[in-house]
């Protein structure tokens, strides 16, 4: 594996992000606006998340078992295939690897939705992650590093601060909120959903017009086949799983081959602070609704939509 990306790329990031001066500043700003954005999704997570929707998963062990296989075995099984037979830049395989871990995707309700899903499994299976992540992310980042050394030095224990930080404490959050104080929990919700959503696109966008030469050499050296790969092996591992009910099948797809972008750039630059991950998220985002769309619209002609509840009987 290459340990660095070409000069031209290096050039262009350096010359968007130095390490000082007034654009030191905005990228500072646009990273704490991406934590923000993960911190609000989560906790607006555990606002709606009630105990139905925990005993719903519960309930079906076997798919709880089959959801962790595919996000947490089989796509970093696939990330590792990909760093051991592509000649991946090592940005590349830092980013992947986080991905993988990843516990969160973005905005997984609306997604769930379009995919005609069922709430009670994705609240429940992503809350039931989210509290199992303390454990899987640096367990499954020890691995990587055991396996692939050269590759990859992340330190657990920087790990466990993200997971704690960006994860836990913002579900415990919301989970206490919408226990203590209902109203206001359902007040706060759909307010701070939309500003996690805005703060997440705005960042993503000032990141895409500042590192978008470097995006484009970053379409070189393997990087789009390897996130290719881990999109569509995420779609298909979580369809085949998530079945036979093609609801939970869209929603541990949509889980699988989605994940945070916030997440998987806090871990990679509190284990490699000198390096550019933007680029190559950017890339993935990118491909992944490209990916994504035409699967979410076949879910859309397959399932039949079911009645909207009303708010007073959806909980």
């Amino acid at each position: 594996m290459k340990a660095a990306t070409s000069g031209h790329r290096d050039a262009d990031v350096r010359a968007w992000l130095p390490m000082r001066g007034p654009l030191m500043d905005a990228k500072t700003l646009i990273l704490a606006a991406l934590q923000i954005a993960i911190f609000g999704t989560v906790f607006t997570y555990g606002l709606r998340t009630t105990r139905n929707d925990l005993a719903y998963v519960f309930a079906r062990p076997g798919l709880l078992l089959r959801s962790f296989l595919a996000m947490f075995v089989l796509v970093p099984l696939a990330v590792g295939a990909c760093v051991y037979l592509l000649d991946l830049p090592q940005p590349t395989a830092v980013v992947l690897a986080a991905l993988s871990i990843s516990p969160i995707p973005p905005l997984l309700p609306k997604k769930q939705s379009r995919g005609d899903a069922p709430e009670p499994y994705g609240l429940g299976l992503l809350v039931v992650l989210a509290l199992s992540s303390i454990l899987t992310v640096p367990l499954s980042m020890t691995a990587f590093t055991a396996v692939f050394a050269q590759s990859f030095t992340m330190s657990p224990i920087a790990i466990v601060k993200v997971v704690l930080k960006m994860i836990i404490v913002p579900l415990a959050a919301g989970l206490l909120v919408s226990k203590v104080l209902p109203d206001l929990g359902r007040r706060l919700h759909a307010p701070l959903r939309l500003v996690a959503a805005v703060l997440l696109l705005a960042g993503i966008a000032i990141l895409l017009a500042g590192t978008w030469r470097a995006v484009w050499a970053a379409v070189g050296q393997w990087t789009v086949l390897a996130i290719a790969v881990f999109v569509l092996f995420g779609l298909v591992v979580g369809h085949v799983l998530g079945g036979p009910d093609p609801r939970h099948a869209s929603v541990l797809a949509l889980a699988t081959a989605s994940r945070h972008p916030a997440i998987a750039l806090a871990i990679a630059s509190d284990n490699y602070p000198g390096e550019q991950f933007a680029p190559t998220l950017i890339l993935y985002l990118i491909l992944c609704t490209v990916l994504v769309m035409p699967y979410v619209k076949w879910q859309q002609r397959r399932v039949p939509l079911p009645e909207t509840p009303s708010r007073g009987s959806a909980r």
